[in-house]
């Protein structure tokens, strides 16, 4: 019995680390180097990592942390912890690490579930790429936030590795280390088929009153209402599609479980135990599950209010937030896309944030379009131009203001230099509304970087939209070939 307890209480007093901090791990270049853990309460641990060392002790409950001076890009190393046990690992790089999160499409890997991504299979046989390191999050959810993730391991780029690894994230990853040339960390943590407040924290959704109903509608629902609700829309849609194609049904491994819903409850297991850890940026795919039409109307200020949260957990500053609007897709007429994606268009007023806009390259009669590699190229332009600071275009036009001319309206944009390019079926897609908020199709044409909209049923028009249906079909490109985003413009007075 005596030497039972002795070997519990030295098994209490090793030193031990949290899953991210483990080999292969990327740390974060050019922050101060957080390295933290567990021990015997009172114990010294020493931390050493390329040519310094730091010594801390740990607390009255075992909890201790050390931060390590800034190290430029570089390795590997080795990166030793010494207590009562000694710790040492191996294969650690140093370079910029981004957290991919979100839904399904961030979740799809390069070997699809309903089959492979567009140039996947060319892809995945030359996917070595050894300073491109990923680690995946396992789905979980938790009522209250958790110090660590399950166990999982950082794994170098290779063709076996990068199979189950996000499509989207992993073409990102290979643009910014072709072009920053320096060791990529890239952590997966998305969960298909969720919504935007499962991955906010509780105080996160609470500096907003405005946000309240999210928790109004979850309370009263039993856990059948919420798996009719999740699964219903998508499933039975896509379901009847295949069957009138002579197709087999689909699995949808997307499916959540319906605690993966509850507020926070994501962010408390897949979130919170990442902030301790210094990244660069996160790319983030998401949407598609907030477009039911009782949903749309708080995505606006819950997206905002996210972003928002994560820095704040993070507390390294307004680091660069990069995301895709969700993309063109039929769904059904329990949804309603575009205010999501005008939602989306309005959270750039946040600085640091850039939106990779997807109208042209997505599947109206699938919610998962399988081009992956244009999506992680755009977030990776964006990255390129807001985290990097290279100097070029990096967005498609996005709605600036607008102004009347006699009976027309003119249509200015940022990211519109030069002149305004169509798409294959011409200027379509405008609708014009007066006063009264009712919308009518429009006459478009360009006008070098604007665009004027006119219809003879308005006379006086003081509101216009562009592609404001869940699957539009009327792309227009500015001249670095990037599509605008859909957009609905407010009640203009003008003098």
């Amino acid at each position: 019995m005596t030497v039972a307890l002795l070997s519990a209480q030295c098994a209490l007093a090793d030193v031990k680390l949290p899953v991210l901090l483990s080999d292969g791990m990327v740390l974060q270049r050019g922050l101060p180097i957080h390295i933290w853990g567990k021990a015997g309460p009172g114990e010294s641990v020493r931390v050493a990592l390329n040519k310094q060392s730091k010594t801390t002790t740990a607390d009255f409950v075992g909890r201790w942390h050390i931060y390590l001076a800034p190290e430029a890009a570089g390795g590997p190393f080795e990166l030793t912890v010494q207590g009562t046990n000694l710790i040492v690992l191996h294969d650690v790089l140093i370079g910029d690490v981004w957290v991919a999160s979100g839904q399904s499409n961030m979740e799809f890997p390069m070997e699809g579930w309903n089959g492979t991504p567009k140039d996947a299979a060319a892809e995945i046989p030359k996917a070595n790429l050894p300073t491109v390191h990923f680690l995946q999050v396992s789905r979980a959810y938790s009522d209250h936030p958790l110090d660590d993730i399950a166990p999982a391991t950082w794994k170098a780029c290779t063709p076996d590795s990068v199979r189950r690894f996000s499509a989207v994230a992993y073409f990102f990853a290979k643009e910014i280390t072709a072009h920053e040339k320096v060791p990529i960390g890239v952590i997966e943590s998305d969960w298909g088929g969720t919504v935007a407040e499962a991955w906010t924290s509780l105080d996160g959704l609470s500096s907003n009153p405005g946000l309240m109903p999210i928790f109004a509608n979850r309370a009263h629902m039993s856990d059948e209402q919420m798996e009719v609700e999740l699964v219903a829309p998508h499933e039975d849609e896509l379901k009847k599609q295949a069957r009138a194609k002579g197709q087999p049904e689909p699995i949808f491994a997307w499916h959540p479980d319906p605690h993966s819903w509850v507020p926070a409850a994501l962010y408390n297991a897949m979130i919170s135990p990442l902030t301790p850890f210094a990244i660069r940026g996160v790319i983030w795919y998401q949407g598609e599950s907030n477009s039911a039409l009782e949903r749309t109307q708080h995505y606006g200020p819950l997206f905002e209010t996210l972003i928002r949260d994560w820095r704040n957990h993070w507390a390294i500053g307004e680091f660069p937030f990069l995301y895709v609007q969700i993309a063109n897709f039929k769904s059904n007429e329990l949804e309603d896309w575009a205010p999501v994606r005008d939602a989306q268009r309005k959270a750039l007023e946040l600085v640091n944030t850039a939106m990779a806009v997807t109208i042209d390259i997505g599947d109206p009669d699938g919610v998962h379009p399988t081009d992956k590699r244009d999506v992680g190229q755009r977030l990776a332009l964006a990255a390129r131009a807001i985290s990097y600071g290279e100097h070029f275009e990096y967005s498609g036009p996005l709605f600036r203001e607008l102004t009347r001319e006699d009976h027309s309206l003119r249509i200015w944009f940022d990211h519109a230099e030069g002149a305004l390019k169509p798409g294959p079926h011409g200027w379509c897609g405008f609708e014009v509304a007066g006063r009264d908020g009712h919308f009518v199709g429009a006459s478009a044409h360009v006008d070098g970087s604007t665009i004027v909209v006119s219809s003879s049923n308005i006379e006086t028009p003081s509101q216009a939209r562009y592609a404001w249906e869940n699957s539009p079909e009327c792309p227009f490109f500015n001249q670095a070939g990037l599509p605008a985003s859909p957009f609905a413009t407010s009640l203009a007075l003008f003098h």
